[in-house]
């Protein structure tokens, strides 16, 4: 899933450094310009990755070029976190203390700034350099410049897919539970055996709590291959294209089948039904629809009127940011998806932040990742 954060996470470094805090840390260390530079490479590259993400499929190494400019920002991530680390140390540093001891530990400071300040540049340099390499490779791949102003933030998402290790989730085994327990349930409209009408179950919750994660969690739950003979994943995200959409349906139910993958981009739409009918019928199923932003209930009621084939029981998960897409949508209460506890956050930060058992050895980072997980307040993506 290399390729499905890229410009997120390159928005996000652009965003750090952008910042008051990023700019006064690299002008005390001396590392101001290049810094600068590698922010200006950065922010061309970050125009192409838009496209780059939609054209990954199409063009051979696009997605290997994604994941080297992935792999780059979190290098650089890596380096801003250090600026950081040593800001803090400094502050600590002036602040205890007898006056002797704080000259003393400003000295010393002072020493290991220089250090700092040496191999800091040096791992500047080698980002700076892999990612004008990068930069240049991507101009053979024909990308068109996505303009994005600044202060606008980008409504959308690459496609999202099913697979996750239930191992490198943290704190939503209750959620899992209740979202299978409302999908095995018949339809709570229905005459007890399952209603033939769609049921869709709306999980609803800020950007960044991990909506996707969970509907991935309960997709590959092995209760749910008993209880649905088909399973489909559609990511929607902010265009609502009603074509892509029964593509994608049809392609996940090819996927599903382990049939043979026919290619149906050039289909026009009446045939793109013909074979969304086909797979559909008779079958008892659950789609996944992820990240919708779509308002329009007329869209909505279009495409529901093309996928409403299946057997009794059939099901729809819905993840959407908006409480009125929901209610929209959603033919049974949404499931509101609330924040992860502190508890969780902290063994979240731990597991990606060291390898296993080496956070014993590191107790004053461990401090640090408490003040951060506070910060974030519950969200895992913040």
């Amino acid at each position: 899933m290399a390729e499905t954060f890229a410009f997120d996470i390159a928005n996000s470094l652009l965003g750090k450094l952008a910042s008051y805090v990023y700019e006064r840390a690299s002008r005390a260390y001396g590392m101001y310009e290049d810094l600068e530079g590698f922010k200006d490479t950065l922010s061309i590259v970050n125009g192409l990755l838009l496209d780059a993400e939609c054209k990954k499929d199409q063009k051979h190494g696009l997605r290997e070029w994604l994941r080297q400019i992935q792999n780059i920002c979190y290098d650089a991530q890596d380096i801003l976190d250090r600026f950081e680390l040593q800001d803090k140390r400094k502050q600590v540093f002036k602040s205890s203390g007898s006056t002797k001891l704080k000259v003393h530990r400003l000295i010393l400071f002072s020493n290991n700034r220089f250090v700092f300040r040496v191999k800091m540049a040096r791992k500047i340099k080698e980002i700076r350099d892999r990612l004008d390499k990068v930069a240049a490779d991507g101009t053979r791949f024909g990308l068109a410049t996505v303009s994005v102003g600044p202060g606008i933030v980008v409504q959308r998402r690459e496609m999202s897919h099913f697979h996750v290790d239930a191992l490198d989730v943290i704190g939503r085994e209750n959620d899992r539970e209740q979202i299978i327990k409302l999908l095995m349930q018949p339809h709570p409209q229905g005459d007890g055996a399952g209603d033939k009408s769609l049921c869709v179950i709306p999980i609803v919750g800020i950007g960044g709590l991990g909506k996707t994660t969970l509907a991935k969690l309960v997709f590959n739950d092995k209760r749910i291959d008993q209880c649905f003979r088909l399973k489909m994943w559609v990511c929607v995200s902010n265009t609502f294209d009603l074509r892509q959409i029964v593509i994608q349906i049809i392609n996940s139910a090819s996927t599903s089948y382990l049939s043979q993958h026919e290619n149906i981009n050039n289909l026009d739409i009446v045939q793109l039904v013909s074979r969304l009918r086909s797979k559909l019928s008779g079958q008892k199923y659950l789609i996944v629809l992820d990240d919708i932003w779509n308002e329009n209930r007329a869209k909505w009621i279009e495409l529901k009127n093309l996928i409403k084939f299946g057997v009794a029981g059939s099901k729809i998960i819905v993840t959407t940011r908006n409480n009125s897409i929901a209610s929209m949508m959603g033919t049974v209460p949404s499931y509101i998806l609330e924040g992860l506890s502190l508890e969780n956050c902290l063994s979240l930060f731990v597991k990606w932040a060291f390898k296993e058992g080496e956070e014993d050895k590191y107790p004053n980072l461990v401090e640090i990742g408490k003040d951060i997980v506070k910060k974030c307040k519950g969200v895992p993506l913040a």
